[in-house]
């Protein structure tokens, strides 16, 4: 049994077939290929891909924003030409073409349904499985806000939303996703109140991923893991999942002060390169980090964010390769 478990973060490739010809059933014929093709691979905690948020007409952040908040009560898809303009103008989202939504009122869930994608999901699972969902930061960050008029205030609502709906996910693990804060350290301590308010929900294991962005290959936000560490501290999860590998080598360091309750889980997988790791590099990656951090410490490897923005061929041997070098740095098989 490996001490050390491979898992991935959450978004594969839209297979073109899905994207030409979408329905109800050929989601769940891509969702078992994605979760078949992770399983052979070996890999300990699958994720359905997030096909079923795959928007073709909102491209730049694969769904992990519209899926969530289009359906709720209180937010509206229209805005005005001086808001667009607003918008476009905030340094946070230059990343984004246009806002997902307005909030015009309360949030509320609207015809929102996490606990069903979710449970179509783990039906076609035979490892352990982990369901992912957008962060109540993220979320707030990206709307154009006319009601609450206080990002904290719109977080906190939108992750009582959240929060209503994790406690029916049928998953062993939960992961929240946060890919905005890392840009925006200075705002972490509402950031954690409300994340921990979805987190506390969680029937399962509790999970936060952080990256510091993924869009169509290129890094969004500017900063560092140390800014974040006390966010880090203050969340009620069982680990984290973070990316490290197209990171600055000596930034592993800050992790010793992370509280070691909370699991580590080391990005060994660049998505933002198309160079396949081999099994060598992945298990110097874990050998590295835990000569820093000490051993035992790296709970989990994953890759650094999705899959979404590679081709299939490219995404299926870097999930391969996290298998292989977990199993060479610990001596399986050998």
């Amino acid at each position: 049994m490996a001490r050390i478990k491979t898992t991935v973060v959450g978004s594969y490739p839209i297979p073109d077939w899905l994207a030409a010809n979408p329905s109800e059933q050929a989601l769940v014929d891509a969702t078992r290929v994605v979760l078949d093709t992770q399983e052979q691979a070996g890999v300990d905690v699958v994720c359905d891909g997030e096909l079923y948020r795959f928007d073709i007409n909102h491209p730049e952040t694969n769904g992990m924003i519209e899926y969530f908040v289009r359906p709720m009560d209180g937010i509206t898809q229209r805005f005005s030409f001086d808001d667009l303009i607003a918008y476009r103008a905030k340094s946070g989202m230059k990343f984004r073409s246009r806002p997902p939504g307005t909030v015009i009122g309360p949030v509320g869930h609207g015809s929102l349904d996490l606990p069903f994608a979710c449970a179509r999901a783990k039906a076609l699972a035979s490892h352990s499985f982990k369901f992912t969902v957008t962060g109540p930061h993220m979320l707030a960050k990206t709307l154009i806000d006319k009601h609450y008029r206080d990002p904290a205030e719109l977080a906190h609502a939108i992750a009582d939303v959240l929060a209503a709906q994790v406690r029916h996910l049928d998953a062993d693990i939960v992961q929240l996703d946060e890919a905005n804060l890392p840009g925006h350290p200075h705002e972490w301590e509402w950031a954690a109140s409300a994340i921990n308010r979805v987190l506390d929900a969680v029937p399962g294991t509790p999970a936060v991923h952080l990256c510091f962005g993924n869009y169509g290959g290129q890094t969004v936000q500017k900063g560092t893991w140390g800014a974040l560490l006390n966010y880090l501290n203050t969340l009620h999860a069982d680990h984290v999942v973070l990316e490290c590998a197209h990171r600055p080598a000596d930034e592993l360091s800050v992790f010793k002060d992370l509280r070691p309750e909370i699991g580590f889980g080391l990005g060994v997988v660049d998505i933002k390169a198309t160079d396949v790791e081999s099994a060598d590099q992945v298990a110097r990656a874990i050998e590295r980090a835990e000569s820093i951090l000490g051993a035992g410490r790296v709970r989990y490897i994953h890759p650094d964010c999705g899959f979404w923005m590679l081709k299939r061929g490219i995404a299926d041997a870097k999930i391969r390769a996290l298998r292989l070098g977990r199993d060479l740095f610990e001596g399986i098989g050998a």
